[in-house]
Protein backbone atom coordinates (compact mmCIF):
# COMPACT_ATOMS: atom_id res chain seq x y z
CA UNK A 1 0.00 0.00 0.00
CA UNK A 2 1.40 3.37 -0.69
CA UNK A 3 2.12 5.76 1.63
CA UNK A 4 -0.63 8.29 0.23
CA UNK A 5 -2.98 5.47 0.81
CA UNK A 6 -1.94 4.75 3.87
CA UNK A 7 -2.43 8.53 4.96
CA UNK A 8 -6.01 9.25 3.59
CA UNK A 9 -6.43 5.62 5.45
CA UNK A 10 -5.46 6.91 8.90
CA UNK A 11 -6.30 10.62 8.98
CA UNK A 12 -9.94 9.58 7.53
CA UNK A 13 -10.10 6.91 10.84
CA UNK A 14 -8.76 9.99 13.28
CA UNK A 15 -11.74 12.47 11.28
CA UNK A 16 -14.20 9.53 12.32
CA UNK A 17 -12.29 9.70 16.14
CA UNK A 18 -12.91 13.57 16.47
CA UNK A 19 -16.64 13.32 15.34
CA UNK A 20 -17.11 11.55 18.59
CA UNK A 21 -16.58 14.84 20.90
CA UNK A 22 -19.43 17.02 18.45
CA UNK A 23 -21.30 17.86 20.93
CA UNK A 24 -18.65 17.77 24.20
CA UNK A 25 -15.42 19.61 23.21
CA UNK A 26 -16.90 23.57 22.90
CA UNK A 27 -15.36 25.63 23.53
CA UNK A 28 -12.50 23.74 22.10
CA UNK A 29 -12.09 21.95 18.58
CA UNK A 30 -13.16 18.45 17.87
CA UNK A 31 -10.17 16.51 17.35
CA UNK A 32 -8.98 12.96 17.12
CA UNK A 33 -5.44 11.00 17.03
CA UNK A 34 -4.71 7.69 15.11
CA UNK A 35 -0.69 6.29 16.24
CA UNK A 36 0.46 3.69 13.61
CA UNK A 37 3.72 1.92 12.82
CA UNK A 38 3.04 1.94 9.33
CA UNK A 39 -0.12 0.09 8.19
CA UNK A 40 -1.12 -0.82 12.06
CA UNK A 41 -2.47 1.41 13.83
CA UNK A 42 -0.92 1.17 17.94
CA UNK A 43 -3.45 3.75 19.61
CA UNK A 44 -6.50 5.42 19.11
CA UNK A 45 -7.38 8.76 20.83
CA UNK A 46 -10.06 11.75 20.81
CA UNK A 47 -11.04 15.33 23.35
CA UNK A 48 -13.88 14.75 25.29
CA UNK A 49 -14.30 17.41 27.03
CA UNK A 50 -12.78 20.87 27.61
CA UNK A 51 -10.10 20.49 29.97
CA UNK A 52 -9.29 16.82 30.32
CA UNK A 53 -6.64 15.67 27.92
CA UNK A 54 -6.34 16.63 23.64
CA UNK A 55 -6.54 13.67 21.12
CA UNK A 56 -2.56 13.00 21.17
CA UNK A 57 -2.29 12.46 25.01
CA UNK A 58 -5.79 9.84 25.06
CA UNK A 59 -3.68 8.23 22.36
CA UNK A 60 -0.57 8.03 23.94
CA UNK A 61 -2.29 6.80 26.80
CA UNK A 62 -4.13 3.77 25.20
CA UNK A 63 -0.76 2.83 23.30
CA UNK A 64 -0.58 -1.16 23.00
CA UNK A 65 2.85 -1.20 22.24
CA UNK A 66 5.49 1.63 22.38
CA UNK A 67 5.00 4.21 19.54
CA UNK A 68 8.72 5.29 18.86
CA UNK A 69 9.43 5.58 15.68
CA UNK A 70 5.53 6.08 15.05
CA UNK A 71 3.77 8.29 12.55
CA UNK A 72 0.96 10.51 14.45
CA UNK A 73 -2.00 11.77 12.60
CA UNK A 74 -4.00 14.24 13.68
CA UNK A 75 -7.03 16.12 12.93
CA UNK A 76 -5.74 19.47 14.15
CA UNK A 77 -2.22 20.67 14.10
CA UNK A 78 -0.52 19.44 18.07
CA UNK A 79 -0.85 22.64 20.10
CA UNK A 80 2.30 24.24 21.75
CA UNK A 81 1.26 26.45 24.04
CA UNK A 82 0.15 25.79 27.76
CA UNK A 83 -3.68 26.22 28.48
CA UNK A 84 -5.47 23.97 30.76
CA UNK A 85 -3.16 21.72 29.77
CA UNK A 86 0.31 21.45 28.81
CA UNK A 87 1.33 21.37 25.05
CA UNK A 88 0.53 18.05 23.03
CA UNK A 89 3.59 19.17 20.95
CA UNK A 90 5.61 18.35 23.52
CA UNK A 91 4.00 14.88 24.30
CA UNK A 92 4.43 13.70 21.12
CA UNK A 93 8.20 15.06 21.10
CA UNK A 94 9.06 12.99 24.69
CA UNK A 95 7.12 9.75 23.19
CA UNK A 96 9.83 9.65 20.66
CA UNK A 97 7.17 9.76 17.22
CA UNK A 98 9.44 9.83 14.30
CA UNK A 99 6.49 11.69 12.45
CA UNK A 100 3.73 13.97 12.41
CA UNK A 101 0.49 14.59 10.21
CA UNK A 102 -1.99 17.17 10.37
CA UNK A 103 -5.03 17.32 8.71
CA UNK A 104 -4.72 21.08 9.12
CA UNK A 105 -3.19 24.34 10.50
CA UNK A 106 -4.11 25.55 14.22
CA UNK A 107 -6.32 29.11 13.76
CA UNK A 108 -5.88 29.56 16.86
CA UNK A 109 -3.35 32.63 17.21
CA UNK A 110 -1.85 31.07 19.81
CA UNK A 111 -0.73 27.84 17.83
CA UNK A 112 -0.82 28.74 14.19
CA UNK A 113 1.94 26.49 12.61
CA UNK A 114 3.93 27.16 15.77
CA UNK A 115 3.54 23.54 17.05
CA UNK A 116 4.35 21.93 13.96
CA UNK A 117 7.55 24.44 13.54
CA UNK A 118 8.30 22.83 17.50
CA UNK A 119 8.30 19.61 15.96
CA UNK A 120 10.19 20.14 12.77
CA UNK A 121 13.01 21.75 16.09
CA UNK A 122 13.07 18.52 17.46
CA UNK A 123 13.84 16.46 14.38
CA UNK A 124 10.07 15.01 13.59
CA UNK A 125 8.96 15.28 9.80
CA UNK A 126 6.18 16.94 9.87
CA UNK A 127 3.23 16.88 7.05
CA UNK A 128 0.51 18.86 6.96
CA UNK A 129 -3.04 19.07 4.31
CA UNK A 130 -4.22 15.18 4.68
CA UNK A 131 -8.26 15.31 4.26
CA UNK A 132 -8.40 19.18 5.51
CA UNK A 133 -11.69 20.02 3.74
CA UNK A 134 -13.23 17.28 5.87
CA UNK A 135 -11.25 18.06 9.10
CA UNK A 136 -12.63 21.54 8.81
CA UNK A 137 -15.40 20.82 8.19
CA UNK A 138 -16.16 19.08 11.86
CA UNK A 139 -15.01 22.22 13.33
CA UNK A 140 -16.62 25.59 10.89
CA UNK A 141 -17.53 27.48 14.48
CA UNK A 142 -14.17 27.04 16.05
CA UNK A 143 -12.36 28.29 12.73
CA UNK A 144 -14.92 31.27 11.83
CA UNK A 145 -14.27 32.43 15.38
CA UNK A 146 -10.48 32.39 15.57
CA UNK A 147 -10.60 34.01 12.42
CA UNK A 148 -13.14 36.31 11.78
CA UNK A 149 -14.06 37.04 15.68
CA UNK A 150 -17.53 35.55 15.08
CA UNK A 151 -19.49 32.36 15.71
CA UNK A 152 -20.59 29.90 12.66
CA UNK A 153 -24.66 30.62 12.68
CA UNK A 154 -27.16 28.19 11.96
CA UNK A 155 -30.79 28.50 11.56
CA UNK A 156 -33.29 25.80 11.97
CA UNK A 157 -36.31 25.97 10.34
CA UNK A 158 -39.24 23.11 10.18
CA UNK A 159 -41.52 23.86 7.50
CA UNK A 160 -44.45 22.30 5.52
CA UNK A 161 -43.29 20.98 2.00
CA UNK A 162 -45.62 25.08 0.48
CA UNK A 163 -43.22 26.79 2.62
CA UNK A 164 -45.32 27.74 5.56
CA UNK A 165 -44.25 27.57 9.52
CA UNK A 166 -47.40 28.22 11.06
CA UNK A 167 -51.31 29.08 10.70
CA UNK A 168 -52.65 31.99 10.39
CA UNK A 169 -53.35 32.31 13.83
CA UNK A 170 -49.77 31.22 14.56
CA UNK A 171 -50.33 27.34 15.82
CA UNK A 172 -47.55 25.46 14.87
CA UNK A 173 -47.31 22.17 16.44
CA UNK A 174 -46.29 19.89 15.29
CA UNK A 175 -45.37 20.82 11.65
CA UNK A 176 -42.58 18.05 12.17
CA UNK A 177 -42.88 14.37 13.31
CA UNK A 178 -40.63 12.91 16.02
CA UNK A 179 -37.64 11.58 14.19
CA UNK A 180 -36.92 15.21 12.94
CA UNK A 181 -37.47 16.61 16.15
CA UNK A 182 -34.93 14.21 18.11
CA UNK A 183 -32.79 15.12 15.41
CA UNK A 184 -33.28 19.19 16.33
CA UNK A 185 -31.89 18.06 20.06
CA UNK A 186 -28.56 16.79 18.72
CA UNK A 187 -28.06 20.15 16.60
CA UNK A 188 -28.63 21.93 20.11
CA UNK A 189 -26.29 19.47 21.57
CA UNK A 190 -23.45 20.46 19.58
CA UNK A 191 -24.50 24.40 19.96
CA UNK A 192 -22.54 26.81 22.01
CA UNK A 193 -25.49 28.87 22.06
CA UNK A 194 -29.52 28.56 20.95
CA UNK A 195 -31.07 32.56 20.30
CA UNK A 196 -34.64 32.98 20.03
CA UNK A 197 -37.17 35.90 19.63
CA UNK A 198 -39.49 37.01 22.78
CA UNK A 199 -42.34 36.31 19.87
CA UNK A 200 -41.91 32.92 20.61
CA UNK A 201 -40.71 32.68 24.24
CA UNK A 202 -44.53 34.81 24.35
CA UNK A 203 -46.28 32.25 21.95
CA UNK A 204 -44.58 29.15 22.58
CA UNK A 205 -42.84 29.61 25.90
CA UNK A 206 -39.93 26.91 25.08
CA UNK A 207 -37.21 25.95 27.00
CA UNK A 208 -34.65 25.19 24.53
CA UNK A 209 -32.65 22.97 26.31
CA UNK A 210 -31.16 19.48 24.88
CA UNK A 211 -33.09 16.72 25.89
CA UNK A 212 -30.99 13.54 24.82
CA UNK A 213 -30.31 10.00 25.34
CA UNK A 214 -27.14 9.37 27.23
CA UNK A 215 -24.45 7.97 24.88
CA UNK A 216 -20.80 9.33 25.52
CA UNK A 217 -20.59 11.11 21.98
CA UNK A 218 -23.77 12.81 22.33
CA UNK A 219 -24.13 13.81 25.54
CA UNK A 220 -23.08 17.34 25.70
CA UNK A 221 -20.73 18.95 28.28
CA UNK A 222 -23.19 21.41 29.74
CA UNK A 223 -26.92 22.84 28.07
CA UNK A 224 -26.23 25.80 25.67
CA UNK A 225 -26.46 29.33 26.20
CA UNK A 226 -30.25 30.17 25.81
CA UNK A 227 -30.17 33.61 24.03
CA UNK A 228 -33.25 35.98 24.16
CA UNK A 229 -33.69 38.97 21.41
CA UNK A 230 -36.28 41.15 23.04
CA UNK A 231 -35.89 44.59 21.90
CA UNK A 232 -38.67 45.93 24.13
CA UNK A 233 -38.36 43.66 27.37
CA UNK A 234 -41.88 41.66 26.96
CA UNK A 235 -40.25 38.71 28.59
CA UNK A 236 -41.97 37.83 31.73
CA UNK A 237 -39.60 36.01 34.46
CA UNK A 238 -42.29 33.29 34.88
CA UNK A 239 -40.61 32.49 30.64
CA UNK A 240 -39.60 28.47 30.68
CA UNK A 241 -36.19 29.33 28.99
CA UNK A 242 -35.41 30.81 32.29
CA UNK A 243 -34.06 28.40 34.87
CA UNK A 244 -33.15 24.77 34.46
CA UNK A 245 -29.68 23.42 34.01
CA UNK A 246 -28.78 26.02 31.63
CA UNK A 247 -27.61 29.91 31.45
CA UNK A 248 -30.22 32.48 30.00
CA UNK A 249 -28.69 35.81 28.26
CA UNK A 250 -31.60 38.49 27.15
CA UNK A 251 -30.59 40.71 24.48
CA UNK A 252 -32.33 44.17 24.49
CA UNK A 253 -32.54 47.84 23.50
CA UNK A 254 -34.60 49.32 26.16
CA UNK A 255 -34.26 50.58 29.64
CA UNK A 256 -36.27 49.62 32.64
CA UNK A 257 -35.80 49.36 35.96
CA UNK A 258 -38.49 47.59 37.02
CA UNK A 259 -37.96 44.71 34.61
CA UNK A 260 -34.83 44.21 34.47
CA UNK A 261 -34.90 43.59 38.17
CA UNK A 262 -37.41 41.17 38.04
CA UNK A 263 -35.40 39.56 35.01
CA UNK A 264 -32.21 39.35 36.90
CA UNK A 265 -33.84 38.38 40.04
CA UNK A 266 -35.01 34.96 37.96
CA UNK A 267 -32.04 34.52 36.91
CA UNK A 268 -31.30 36.25 33.07
CA UNK A 269 -28.54 38.06 32.39
CA UNK A 270 -29.36 41.29 30.38
CA UNK A 271 -27.45 42.79 27.75
CA UNK A 272 -28.40 46.27 26.11
CA UNK A 273 -27.60 46.28 22.71
CA UNK A 274 -29.33 48.83 20.98
CA UNK A 275 -29.61 49.18 17.37
CA UNK A 276 -29.98 52.45 15.59
CA UNK A 277 -33.74 51.63 14.60
CA UNK A 278 -34.71 51.14 18.12
CA UNK A 279 -33.63 46.79 17.55
CA UNK A 280 -31.16 44.69 19.25
CA UNK A 281 -28.14 44.96 17.47
CA UNK A 282 -27.41 41.04 16.15
CA UNK A 283 -23.70 41.72 14.92
CA UNK A 284 -23.03 43.33 18.41
CA UNK A 285 -24.72 40.22 19.92
CA UNK A 286 -23.37 37.33 17.87
CA UNK A 287 -19.74 39.44 18.18
CA UNK A 288 -20.82 39.61 22.34
CA UNK A 289 -20.91 35.57 21.82
CA UNK A 290 -17.87 34.88 20.20
CA UNK A 291 -15.81 36.88 23.06
CA UNK A 292 -18.08 34.48 25.13
CA UNK A 293 -16.00 31.42 23.39
CA UNK A 294 -19.04 30.60 21.69
CA UNK A 295 -18.07 28.76 18.55
CA UNK A 296 -21.67 27.42 16.98
CA UNK A 297 -24.91 29.23 17.56
CA UNK A 298 -28.24 27.92 16.65
CA UNK A 299 -31.28 30.12 15.83
CA UNK A 300 -34.49 28.48 16.83
CA UNK A 301 -37.22 31.61 15.98
CA UNK A 302 -39.80 32.61 14.05
CA UNK A 303 -39.48 34.06 10.52
CA UNK A 304 -38.80 38.01 11.88
CA UNK A 305 -35.36 37.12 13.60
CA UNK A 306 -34.45 34.61 11.46
CA UNK A 307 -35.50 36.62 8.24
CA UNK A 308 -33.58 39.60 9.66
CA UNK A 309 -30.26 38.16 10.59
CA UNK A 310 -30.22 36.78 6.79
CA UNK A 311 -30.94 39.90 5.94
CA UNK A 312 -27.87 41.77 7.90
CA UNK A 313 -25.71 38.93 6.27
CA UNK A 314 -24.90 37.07 9.73
CA UNK A 315 -26.19 32.98 8.46
CA UNK A 316 -23.58 30.90 7.50
CA UNK A 317 -26.01 28.25 7.20
CA UNK A 318 -29.64 26.60 6.83
CA UNK A 319 -31.39 23.50 8.07
CA UNK A 320 -34.61 23.29 7.26
CA UNK A 321 -36.69 20.16 7.96
CA UNK A 322 -39.50 19.77 5.59
CA UNK A 323 -42.56 17.85 6.21
CA UNK A 324 -44.51 15.96 3.59
CA UNK A 325 -47.99 18.45 4.15
CA UNK A 326 -49.36 21.34 2.85
CA UNK A 327 -50.77 23.99 5.39
CA UNK A 328 -52.24 26.63 2.53
CA UNK A 329 -51.53 30.18 1.16
CA UNK A 330 -53.18 31.76 4.87
CA UNK A 331 -50.37 30.08 6.49
CA UNK A 332 -47.39 32.59 7.76
CA UNK A 333 -44.07 32.12 5.35
CA UNK A 334 -40.65 30.53 6.39
CA UNK A 335 -38.77 33.90 6.33
CA UNK A 336 -40.02 37.54 7.04
CA UNK A 337 -37.44 38.21 3.52
CA UNK A 338 -39.45 41.34 2.06
CA UNK A 339 -38.12 41.32 -1.39
CA UNK A 340 -39.26 43.25 -4.07
CA UNK A 341 -37.31 41.97 -7.49
CA UNK A 342 -35.45 38.88 -8.64
CA UNK A 343 -32.32 41.16 -7.90
CA UNK A 344 -32.68 40.61 -4.33
CA UNK A 345 -33.08 36.93 -4.21
CA UNK A 346 -30.90 35.27 -2.02
CA UNK A 347 -28.69 32.26 -3.31
CA UNK A 348 -28.04 28.83 -1.51
CA UNK A 349 -25.95 25.95 -1.80
CA UNK A 350 -27.65 22.89 -0.89
CA UNK A 351 -24.95 20.57 1.01
CA UNK A 352 -27.32 17.73 1.91
CA UNK A 353 -31.06 15.93 1.88
CA UNK A 354 -31.61 13.95 4.12
CA UNK A 355 -34.79 11.57 4.99
CA UNK A 356 -35.60 11.93 9.00
CA UNK A 357 -38.31 9.58 9.70
CA UNK A 358 -41.01 10.68 7.58
CA UNK A 359 -39.60 14.14 6.66
CA UNK A 360 -36.48 15.80 5.02
CA UNK A 361 -33.89 17.77 6.05
CA UNK A 362 -32.03 20.27 3.85
CA UNK A 363 -28.81 21.61 4.53
CA UNK A 364 -28.02 24.76 2.65
CA UNK A 365 -24.90 27.12 2.94
CA UNK A 366 -26.21 30.92 2.14
CA UNK A 367 -24.79 32.88 -0.48
CA UNK A 368 -23.64 29.87 -2.91
CA UNK A 369 -26.41 30.03 -5.52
Amino acid sequence: MSQQITDVRHMAQAIGLARRGLCTTAPNPRVGCVIAQGERVVARGFHRRAGQAHAEVEALRAAREPVRGATAYVTLEPCSHHGRTPPCADALIDAGVARVVSASLDPNPLVAGSGLERLRAAGIAVESGILEREAVALNPGFFKRMRTGMPWVRVKLAMSLDGRTAMADGSSKWITADAARADVQRLRAQSCAIVTGVGTVLHDDPRLDVRIATEDDVTPGRQPLRVVVDSQLRMPPSARVIGGAGDTLLATAARDVARERALADAGVTLLHLPAPDGRVDLRALLAHLAVAQCNEVLVEAGATLAGAALRAGLVDELIIYMAPTLMGSAARPLLDLPFASMDEKLGLQISDITAVGSDWRITASVGGG
